[in-house]
């Protein structure tokens, strides 16, 4: 089923997104109380179908609970409750974890808590027996074996979508990832994928060049890969490469490129204003949201089909506004 009805703005459906349960307003922290993200409850659930999972409930560590915490070697840390490291929980909390995370190949994104022993992205203190806590920090325990099982989902703590560029970059993963997965499928046919890279080729552009080039061989009909082992190893290189916010620089190259594609069909004057907004946006003076809708204008107009369809110029829906604030 297609996401889109004409327009990224169009959508036919939500997409399916894993969240902390405390982020939208479930009483399941240890102190009885939640964690709610008006972002994420408010503004992102109009386009996303959350599954909500707290990993401390469903092991039956219930609520209020003693507050836990990781303790150990930091590359293998171990969960306890704070006033008792004597018991260790880890084996308790897995096992429910794994029971939930076997069934998540369908989300194509997860946001979680952030500074949780259990859901933490980054940052998480592992303490060492003397009570101090390690110089490493760790992910909580939930969050290496999501990371594990599923390494090319977008995956976001709640404090860092209050960054610009973290929670535009976590989007367009978000977005890209579903598209591909509802785009080429589990039964791939070569004109589907080669369809895809069609439409995204300005957006892996702004990302990295040589990934770029990369991803065109890979398509070329020079590799004698079977069709599966080739939608398989684009998609890991696309999303790893999408992991990486876009370059200010990579996204002015972009823009030149375009307005390339205006040079028989405007006068001169025209393009020159053009490419005056996007050395504005270079020197940091305008958002990206600003040449992109004065290129798009005039594209609708004299562009091709094939440029009007590049993904680059709305890769998630347009009300949310994420152009506007990088």
């Amino acid at each position: 089923m297609p996401l889109f009805l004409n327009t990224p703005d169009q959508l036919t459906h939500k997409i399916p997104v894993g969240i902390s349960a405390c982020l939208l307003g479930e009483n399941v922290r240890y102190n009885g109380g939640h964690s709610h993200s008006n972002y994420c409850d408010n503004v992102l659930s109009e386009y996303f179908d959350y599954q909500k999972f707290c990993p401390e409930m469903a092991a039956g560590f219930g609520t209020p609970r003693p507050t836990l915490r990781l303790e150990g070697d930091p590359n293998s840390p171990r969960m306890t409750f704070t006033k008792n490291s004597d018991e260790d929980v880890s084996e308790t909390f897995m096992a429910a974890s794994n029971q939930y995370l076997e069934k998540l190949s369908h989300l194509d994104g997860y946001i979680l808590m952030k500074k949780s022993p259990s859901c933490g992205m980054e940052r998480i203190k592992v303490y060492q027996e003397n009570g101090h806590p390690h110089m490493q920090r760790s992910a909580g325990l939930f969050t290496k074996e999501l990371q594990r099982r599923y390494p090319l989902l977008p995956i976001e703590e709640d404090g860092r979508l209050n960054d610009p560029i973290l929670r535009e970059n976590f989007l367009l993963r978000v977005f890209t990832h579903h598209d591909f997965r509802h785009s080429v499928g589990e039964k791939p046919k070569m004109k589907d994928l080669i369809a895809f890279h069609s439409r995204y080729k300005y957006m892996v552009m702004a990302h990295s060049q040589p990934v770029y080039r990369q991803l065109g061989r890979l398509l070329s009909g020079n590799d004698p890969r079977p069709v599966d082992d080739l939608k398989d190893a684009y998609f890991e290189i696309l999303m790893t490469t999408l992991s990486q916010p876009a370059e200010r620089k990579n996204h002015c190259n972009v823009l030149m490129h375009l307005v390339g594609y205006l040079k028989h069909a405007v006068d001169v004057s025209v393009r020159k204003d053009i490419l005056d907004v996007v050395e504005q946006y270079r020197r940091g003076e305008v958002n990206l949201a600003t040449p992109i809708t004065l290129l798009r204008h005039y594209l609708k107009h004299y562009g091709s089909e094939y440029i009007n369809e590049q993904s680059y110029f709305i890769p998630y829906p347009s009300p949310l506004g994420i152009r506007n604030t990088v």
